[in-house]
């Protein structure tokens, strides 16, 4: 079996949050954890991005650095990687039949803790200087939530996603991230909706954590902005590769993680943050790409936050305001709703698919749903999969956008990879 066919079997167990079955396992294993400094990264969206300047600058600044993140798009080595390179395929299984070979018969670890284990062990046995870590689901009973001194805890944002496990309200799903806070831990939190902010500020202020608020940089147009964490501060200028307005609140927040590990000794310089912002990349987000021969964008849009981003973005690319082709797939288990609403407009064309091999919601129910929510749609099409989709969205002139699911971002790129 391939690592990919190892963890496919462990897929069943599903979401089971908690922190006995990866503690156990994790324990078996020497407890490789404890061997490599984190900074824990939780939120709505947002992370991986933060996850990616992190891991871009620390690397930049000469440290050897892990970076964990969830989900992959094509391959399951994109989870696991040190100084930006994934873990190769024969790694990555040979770490996996060492964890597996560890499990506990009591009680079998579900495939998110199974790959999580995978990933402390390759740190530590690495000698990685510095992990940074995402969490899977949520913060507080997430696999990822095992260190007890982590040099930073940072919280992007938070809107309304996962409730049906986090919690019915914003405030429920922020005290559930704010699991990841430690005492006298500094915190770096991002702009966040009252409810959530009182919630988090309440934790905080229970573990005595040195809080960092973040503020977005400034936009100083062509893709330049300027950071200044305080008027006594630094002023940092630079030029993120990463597109859109939400990236002045990522690259911000992960500036402000950097200045408070400076703070703590490690050394990163001025123009290692700017190279490292420069340098980085984070596939499938606002991601300008071609689909046999013609541009498309594609981004992961998967709740109505990113959503409303992602239709800001579109409008702000698109100045004669002239219809969008929307290549759309949304999971079951989203609020397609107001994903939708976020997205559609007057004169709009839709091209709805499945996301294939997830449980998807079907085209035709989102059909149903997009002509109620925008009755004054141009065209409202679903197709049998992904590739009829594409090759007709992309015959007119019009802007055609990819996106929905980052599982479906992920099918569209195994795709394109197959035409060459």
């Amino acid at each position: 079996m391939n690592a990919s066919s190892i963890l496919q079997s462990y897929q069943h167990f599903g979401v089971h949050l908690g922190l006995e079955r990866i503690k156990q396992l994790l324990e078996k294993l020497d407890n490789p954890h404890q061997k490599v400094p984190i900074i824990h990264v939780a939120g709505t969206n947002g992370k991986g991005s933060v996850c990616a300047y992190l891991s871009s600058v620390l690397t930049e600044a000469g440290y050897r650095v892990g970076r964990y993140t969830s989900p992959h798009l094509i391959d399951w080595t994109e989870r696991i990687c040190i100084n930006q390179q994934p873990i190769s395929p024969t790694e990555l299984q040979h770490y996996l039949e060492r964890v597996i070979a560890a499990q506990n018969d009591a009680e079998t670890p579900t495939q998110f803790e199974i790959i999580t284990a995978v990933a402390w062990l390759y740190f530590a046995e690495q000698k990685a200087d510095i992990a940074v870590i995402e969490t899977g689901l949520g913060g507080r009973l997430d696999a990822t939530n095992v260190c007890e001194n982590s040099l930073a805890c940072v919280i992007t944002s938070i809107s309304l996603e996962h409730w049906q496990i986090l919690g019915p309200t914003v405030a429920d799903i922020a005290g559930e991230k704010a699991g990841i806070l430690k005492s006298e831990c500094p915190a770096i939190i991002g702009e966040l909706p009252e409810a959530a902010r009182i919630a988090i500020e309440k934790r905080i202020q229970e573990l005595h954590c040195p809080a960092t608020w973040v503020k977005p940089a400034t936009d100083l147009g062509q893709g330049f902005a300027e950071y200044q964490l305080s008027q006594s501060a630094v002023k940092i200028r630079y030029k993120s590769a990463l597109l859109g307005k939400i990236q002045l609140m990522n690259s911000a927040i992960a500036i402000a993680t950097i200045q408070t590990l400076q703070n703590q000794g490690w050394q990163i310089s001025q123009t290692a943050i700017e190279n490292g912002i420069a340098k980085t990349q984070w596939h499938g987000r606002l991601q300008q790409t071609t689909w046999k021969n013609r541009k498309i964008l594609i981004d992961g849009a998967h709740n109505p936050a990113a959503s409303t981003a992602l239709r800001e973005y579109v409008d702000n690319f698109n100045s004669y305001q002239l219809p969008i082709n929307w290549v759309i797939g949304i999971l079951a288990t989203k609020d397609c709703d107001d994903i939708l609403k976020a997205l559609l407009k007057k004169g709009d064309r839709l091209y709805l698919v499945s996301v294939p091999d997830q449980n998807s919601t079907p085209p035709a129910e989102l059909a149903t749903l997009a002509q109620i929510i925008c009755p004054e749609l141009t065209l409202c099409l679903t197709f049998p999969d992904l590739t009829t989709a594409l090759d007709i969205a992309v015959a007119d002139d019009y802007l055609t956008v990819l996106c929905g699911s980052l599982y479906l971002v992920g099918h569209f790129l195994q795709q394109q990879q197959s035409q060459f």
